[in-house]
């Protein structure tokens, strides 16, 4: 069963860094896309970042020029560098991969999401 585990999340001080890492196991194929999503209570989920196979990237105007989204593909695992931070990033912050499970013989998509890791930023 594919799993995602978010961790680096925490308590920041505006202005300071976070660097969050999702690590995806357990049956993985191949990974299309890895994003970070971040949820407020009371709002939706939003998009943050997202990088493709190809390391195509793109982010949320809101946090352009101050995150940045790598991957090492090797490893399956996703980073997201925060720099800059702001107390409006304050969320619970998701990792979600979409992909393929199994083997060559037989393989099946996945669209997985972790449990979320909390940051929050502090004036």
């Amino acid at each position: 069963q594919v799993q995602v585990v978010e961790s680096g999340g925490g308590l920041v001080q505006a202005g300071g860094s976070l660097r969050l890492s999702c690590a995806a196991s357990g049956g993985i194929y191949s990974i299309n896309a890895m994003g970070w999503y971040r949820q407020d209570p009371g709002k939706q989920r939003e998009l943050v970042a997202l990088i493709t196979s190809g390391g195509s990237t793109m982010y949320a105007d809101s946090v352009k020029g101050r995150f940045t989204i790598s991957r090492d593909s090797a490893k399956n695992t996703m980073y997201l560098q925060m720099n800059s931070l702001k107390p409006e990033d304050t969320a619970v912050y998701y990792c979600n991969v979409k992909g393929m499970k199994g083997s060559i013989l037989y393989r099946s998509p996945v669209d997985v999401w972790g449990k979320g890791t909390l940051v929050t930023v502090s004036l």
